[in-house]
């Protein structure tokens, strides 16, 4: 037990941060202000009064945006770890990365070429001229 790590600082921390979002509800309650009009108690406009109907479908698009921004946000995540420790892993770690990046680029591309990024109105495509 001589390299034994104390616990004190990590029971200081967390009494510390229950103390700070203890002090800082109870300043809140003191000092906020109390509504009581109709549009306040509704639970999603938060004292504005509701227009329309809250509850609309998004399209898929959004939700294909969404994801994309999960993906290539994972993506720059392993490359930026990567890179970081591009010196220790040397060319097997550079050849890793490659086979990583292909696989998300051939992944884009059978999207592509599936349809998924087309989100206009389809086009016509050029009629191919035919020969006499």
């Amino acid at each position: 037990m001589e390299h034994a790590t104390p616990i004190w600082p990590l029971v200081l921390y967390c009494a510390a941060v229950i103390v700070l979002v203890g002090g800082m509800t109870a300043v809140s309650y003191v000092l906020g202000q109390r509504h009581t009009s109709n549009a306040t108690i509704q639970p999603f406009e938060s004292g504005i009064v509701t227009v329309g109907y809250a509850r609309f479908h998004l399209p898929v698009k959004f939700y294909l945006v969404a994801m994309f921004f999960i993906i290539f946000d994972l993506e720059t995540v392993f490359i930026f770890a990567w890179a970081v420790a591009f010196r220790d892993v040397g060319w097997v770690g550079y050849i890793d990365m490659l086979v990583f990046v292909g696989v998300l680029v051939a992944a884009l591309v059978y999207l592509w070429r599936l349809g998924a990024l087309d989100w206009g109105p389809r086009r016509e495509r050029p009629r191919a001229l035919y020969r006499r």
